[in-house]
Parts: structure tokens; C-alpha cells; sequence
């Protein structure tokens, strides 16, 4: 019997198994591109990825206690509470009292984190226009016109589990 997927509902194939393939590939490319790229013309550029993405649920959810981040993550609470604890030796985050439960704490995203992950979002919005720009025309407007399938197919990954 072949190996079962991670998940427990069946796996429904598309008309083309292929698609799922080759979007894998073209993420996995494009991910690797932009940050390969990104730490060469901005070597200042160096927050790991879960960090990138903490401040940026920071910066939509702040304050927010570690449990609520963990699961929003899909993250081990110690996994996000490790992280955590290397954004506030940085100055990118800050821990205190939880407002709602005086006897949490939650954390929030500090200035400097903020102006950390606008540079970031900066950074990788060049990158990418720099990108866009280099495409003939009929290129970057199927790029246009893929983004709200890609919007919908990410937001089906979000709600999958939860």
C-alpha cells in the first residue's frame, strides 16, 4: 500500500497532478530566488523567516500572547516562545503584562520591529518590481491575473487545518 498523506481527509487530484507539481516547484524557486537575492543586494537582511513572520502577525495582532502566536503559526508554543525570546535581545519585540490576563504576558511588536519589517517588505517589494519589470507585458499581467487564485489557494491552505 503507497504512503498515506499527512492529512487524514482523502487527497482529490486535479485534472492535471502535474499542476500541484509544478506550482510546488515555481514556489520553492521563487522563495529561494528572492532570498538568495535579497542577501546579496541588502547583506544587512538577515532575520530568519519565522521571525519575518512573527512581526508580521505582530504587526496585524499585537499585542499577542505566545500560546495565540504558536497556533496562528502552527508552531510549537516552545518553537515561538524560542523566537521570541531572540526578537527581544534584538529590540524587535517586547514582552509585558497581557492587558486581558494580569497574570500573562503577551508580546508586541517595538519601533525598531516595526521599522525592521517595513525595510524587509521594502527590500523584497524592489526585488520583486525589479523582477515584474523584466517581463514582457503578457508575462507580468498572467502574473496579475494568477494573483487572486494564488490569494484563494492560500487562504484554503490557512483554513485546511484550522
Amino acid at each position: 500500500m503507497p504512503p498515506q498523506p499527512p492529512s487524514h481527509r482523502p487527497v482529490h487530484r486535479s485534472a492535471d497532478a502535474s499542476d500541484a507539481h509544478r506550482l510546488t516547484e515555481a514556489v520553492t524557486r521563487l522563495r529561494r530566488a528572492l532570498r538568495a537575492s535579497i542577501r546579496t543586494d541588502y547583506p544587512w537582511e538577515t532575520l530568519p523567516m519565522a521571525q519575518v513572520e512573527l512581526l508580521q502577525v505582530l504587526a496585524a495582532h499585537s499585542p499577542a500572547r505566545i500560546g495565540d502566536l504558536a497556533a496562528r503559526q502552527r508552531l510549537a508554543a516552545s518553537t515561538v516562545s524560542g523566537l521570541i525570546g531572540q526578537m527581544i535581545t534584538a529590540g524587535l519585540v517586547a514582552r509585558a503584562v497581557d492587558p486581558a490576563d494580569r497574570r500573562a504576558s503577551a508580546v508586541t511588536l517595538t519601533p525598531a520591529g516595526g521599522d525592521q519589517l517595513a525595510a524587509w517588505t521594502r527590500a523584497h517589494e524592489n526585488r520583486l518590481d525589479a523582477a515584474l519589470a523584466s517581463l514582457d507585458e503578457p508575462d507580468r499581467a498572467a502574473v496579475r491575473a494568477a494573483l487572486p487564485a494564488l490569494f484563494h489557494l492560500a487562504a484554503f491552505l490557512e483554513d485546511a487545518d484550522g
